[in-house]
């Protein structure tokens, strides 16, 4: 969400939470002190985990709500006419300066059923605050999460390049895609307006358009390069078309089926970006055309002092065509005595998804940077989290969502989230108590109940003890420092890496554990009788 419309998101919400809120004031409860949590019930992309994402957007929302008069007159006249106007009085009145959040830092590693945000204060306000914070956490835990499973497929080596902004869902789900995509593990961008907004790095060459735009060496204009340590300008295309024909010589490639109006874009681009030229070598026969033109352009830079930053693929055997290009340039580093070249980075993008990408891994390949969009963006495995935002206490008592759908049951009462550890570091269960309970300590066995159909008692002893969820707003104001995205990657990054590989399997994961005290299990017992 661009950062100039957060203060009109206040109805950016479902019109049942103002009908609610009638309902609550009507009744004089506006003011009673009650909790939600934010959670979701099953893990996406059948994995074993998610990231929380999102917080920072929430915050901002949390500190701009209020309803303007502009907003009040429009609820009056889409809300039904017999509502009293004191209501609407009451709705100008209304911030979240009585608010608190508590959440999971953002990027953390996140569970079926543990709370990403605890949200507390007066039940008219939070009960109206649910539909904006699902639509804020939903979409960016997903994708940033989609993100972090295309980054365990690629390996910590590959870049990765996120490039959907034309297939994401609309302006907003292309800025979050690109935002949220970079926390999960992605390197660059090429959303120039995300890399403006949010700082996230930005990348970007040439499309097969540029390519196909030149028709013939004429066309090219100016012809003339500086060389890097030189002031007298060289013209550059007959340099390129010298060097084609010894590329083509040493490739065994007939020079006079390659294609000149690529030539001419490959040199027109090379003089324009000298220092950043990057070739697009599939516009017509990779072999046959755009490689010997590529090399041959590339090897007239590096005469004049500069290097090529690269070769992009966007189409066809990307594993089988990245092998090729690497012995083609190793030939060309050998024959012209140029050691860089063979170690040009090869880039490849072509509709890339997890399953192709697992096979490109699998069978070993010389890409370097990798280019996903539409499986990124639109997260086409799971379009949505499923996030949902229950309510869990009201004027101190406990409150539990009892139906014949056990996914759908909730865990009342105010907790605390404590994150346990093994001997080696790793997290093995997510246990939630209530808050008056006395914690966990490290060293010291607990009782639990894992939570699942058969509520297994369990005695565990952890390593360490972490608490999961920090206060981050309160009294109208956020009350920790936020870091920056780089640092909420870089702790994503982290926090994945204390949980087992079993558990970050994309396939068939180890399921994670997550449990409940005996006493937060009893309390839940006794709801559930007294609720029948």
């Amino acid at each position: 969400m661009e950062p100039g419309r957060r203060d009109s998101l206040a109805l950016l919400t479902d019109l049942y939470q103002f009908t609610m809120a009638y309902g609550y004031w009507r009744a004089g409860r506006q003011r009673e002190p009650a909790e939600f949590e934010l959670f979701f019930r099953r893990c996406p992309f059948r994995g074993g985990f998610a990231l929380s994402a999102g917080l920072g957007e929430c915050l901002a929302f949390l500190r701009a709500f209020r309803l303007r008069e502009p907003e009040i007159e429009y609820l009056q006249s889409v809300l039904p006419s017999t509502m009293e106007k004191a209501f609407f009085d009451y709705l100008r009145t209304v911030d979240a300066s009585e608010v608190t959040v508590s959440s999971v830092p953002e990027g953390s590693i996140v569970f079926a059923t543990v709370p990403l945000l605890q949200v507390k204060g007066p039940l008219l306000v939070v009960q109206i605050l649910e539909t904006t914070l699902l639509c804020l956490v939903n979409y960016a835990s997903l994708v940033a999460t989609n993100a972090a499973r295309f980054r365990m497929l690629a390996g910590p080596d590959k870049k990765l390049l996120e490039l959907g902004l034309r297939r994401a869902q609309g302006p907003d789900g292309g800025l979050s895609a690109s935002k949220y995509s970079y926390i999960g593990g992605f390197d660059w961008t090429s959303n120039v307006l995300a890399g403006k907004l949010y700082g996230v790095p930005v990348r970007g060459t040439v499309a097969h358009s540029y390519i196909m735009s030149f028709s013939s060496l004429a066309e090219v204009q100016p012809r003339t390069l500086k060389p890097l340590d030189g002031d007298e300008p060289v013209d550059f295309l007959p340099l390129a078309e010298s060097w084609l024909r010894r590329v083509c010589q040493t490739l065994r490639v007939p020079h006079d089926r390659v294609n000149h109006g690529e030539l001419a874009a490959f040199v027109s681009y090379a003089i324009a970006f000298p220092h950043n030229f990057q070739g697009l070598v599939d516009t017509y026969s990779i072999m046959g055309s755009g490689i010997p033109n590529f090399c041959a352009v590339a090897l007239a830079l590096n005469q004049l002092g500069y290097r090529t930053v690269g070769i992009r693929v966007d189409s066809g055997d990307l594993g089988k065509q990245a092998r090729e290009i690497r012995q083609v340039l190793r030939t060309c580093s050998a024959d012209f005595q140029v050691p860089w070249f063979a170690t040009i980075p090869i880039a490849v993008s072509n509709d890339i998804s997890e399953r192709n990408l697992e096979e490109l891994m699998q069978e070993g390949n010389e890409i370097d940077m990798i280019g996903i969009g539409t499986n990124l963006v639109t997260c086409p495995l799971q379009p949505s989290l499923g996030c949902v935002y229950k309510l869990v206490k009201v004027h101190g008592c406990p409150k539990l969502k009892l139906t014949e759908d056990e996914e759908k049951m909730t865990i009342p009462g105010s907790k605390v989230v404590y994150r346990l550890s093994n001997a080696t570091g790793l997290a093995f269960m997510d246990l939630m108590a209530l808050e008056e309970e006395p914690p966990p300590r490290a060293g010291q066995e607990v009782a639990v109940r894992l939570l699942g159909r058969s509520e297994e008692a369990r005695r565990v002893t952890p390593t360490a003890v972490e608490i999961l969820h920090r206060t981050y707003f309160k009294d109208g104001q956020v009350c920790q420092v936020l870091p920056g995205l780089l640092e909420i990657k870089s702790h994503a990054h982290a926090s994945l890496s204390m949980l087992s590989p079993a558990h970050k399997r994309l396939q068939d994961p180890e399921p994670y554990q997550v449990a409940v005290t005996e006493k937060l299990h009893f309390l839940l017992s006794d709801l559930r009788r007294s609720s029948r």
